[in-house]
């Protein structure tokens, strides 16, 4: 297992749709595992393979049981490839924030529940019924799978406005 570098906008893996994932074999687990250190290791409760420079379609998510005091580290922790949306309802809007959108957060608007589909870590079908928190988090990691952050689901005003904001931060931390 190996923290690997979560890459931040611009980055141009960040907005390719991800290539479906022909068999969970050896390489693909060696991928979750080090996904999972890397989310832990940046304080994040889901990430998308792309976020890690491997355009595949992966995710891991831990989302914390905020209702449940005894909740620990690793209890919700979930690992999914080619994970689809089957169904979705309801809609909420939440602050959603992202490890490659660093210091950038906004409301975003999605479904309240979702089921989706996919397979696990070991290339199991699996199924999951995901209402609040997790299903947004699992909506998050999927759009990124198609090359979609949550930035570009806000106004186009907002949207560019975040957007030259980073390019900034980005072209200050080139210089120095």
């Amino acid at each position: 297992m190996a923290i690997r570098e979560v890459l931040a906008y611009p980055e141009p893996v960040l907005a390719e749709k991800a290539e479906p994932v022909e068999e969970v074999d050896s390489g693909i687990k060696e991928l979750i595992a080090d996904m999972i250190e890397t989310m832990y290791g940046a304080r994040g409760i889901g990430l998308a393979a792309n976020q890690v420079g491997v355009a595949k379609r992966v995710i891991v998510l831990d989302v914390p049981d905020f209702d449940d005091e005894e909740s620990a580290r690793g209890d919700n922790l979930v690992a999914l490839v080619n994970p689809e949306i089957k169904e979705a309802g309801g809609t909420t809007k939440y602050e959603e924030g992202c490890l490659s959108v660093p210091g950038v957060t906004a409301d975003v608007v999605r479904s309240e529940r979702v089921t989706v589909a996919g397979l696990d870590g070991e290339g199991n079908p699996v199924e999951i019924n995901a209402e609040g928190l997790f299903a947004i988090a699992l909506q998050h990691e999927i759009d990124h799978l198609d090359g979609v952050l949550f930035i570009d689901r806000l106004s186009r005003l907002k949207r560019d406005l975040i957007k030259r904001k980073l390019r900034k931060a980005q072209a200050r931390e080139t210089a120095l």
